[in-house]
């Protein structure tokens, strides 16, 4: 791998993180804070790297505050069963298995966070819409344009780059930098 290719792309991830106005972020931990003291939940959703990532920032919220006061955030990654997955994409549609997990398990005053580059997968865009129907507060992580889900979301944190793997390593740094911030805020 030429040092060419890797301080350009170290180069396009910075320039985004420098960029973009975190403001939203607030948003975010201030939910995250509520949730947990009315004993919530938290799903995120999520395909491809997006699961991947929606698995990594489930297992970090869950793990938060296990050291100290034994309890983290309520976390449900809606990607990881895979006997789920397969049971509700072959007999609902691959359209609805997160949709129908949430309906299933969510309650109103939950949050949903959407893992989405493009914003436009019709499973996550389903999930944010049953969240809305349920009174589930909805965060989307988002690249590119943004897509459908930039304007259903109740915050989005969009990242206008046109770059999958820059556009998951964003949904990596704002789920650390939630953490942190519930950390400063003494949860963990």
């Amino acid at each position: 791998m030429s040092k060419k290719y890797t301080k350009h792309y170290g180069d396009r991830l910075v320039d985004c993180v420098r960029a973009f106005d975190w403001a939203s972020v607030e948003k975010l931990v201030r939910k995250m804070l509520s949730v947990r003291k009315a004993a919530g939940q938290v799903f995120l959703c999520g395909n491809g790297g997006s699961a991947a990532n929606a698995m990594h920032i489930a297992n970090d919220l869950s793990y938060l505050g296990s050291k100290v006061s034994g309890r983290g955030i309520r976390a449900v990654a809606l990607p990881a069963n895979q006997s789920v997955l397969t049971c509700l994409a072959n007999d609902t549609g691959y359209e609805n298995i997160f949709a129908f997990q949430l309906r299933n398990l969510g309650r109103k005053g939950d949050v949903l966070i959407a893992l989405s580059g493009s914003g436009n997968s019709p499973n996550v865009l389903k999930a944010v819409a049953a969240a809305a129907d349920m009174g589930i507060w909805t965060c989307a992580i988002l690249g590119f344009d943004g897509g459908r889900c930039l304007e259903m979301a109740d915050v989005a944190l969009h990242f206008p780059v046109n770059d999958m793997q820059i556009a998951e390593d964003l949904q990596l740094v704002t789920g650390h930098m939630v953490m942190q911030r519930l950390m400063e805020e003494g949860v963990g």
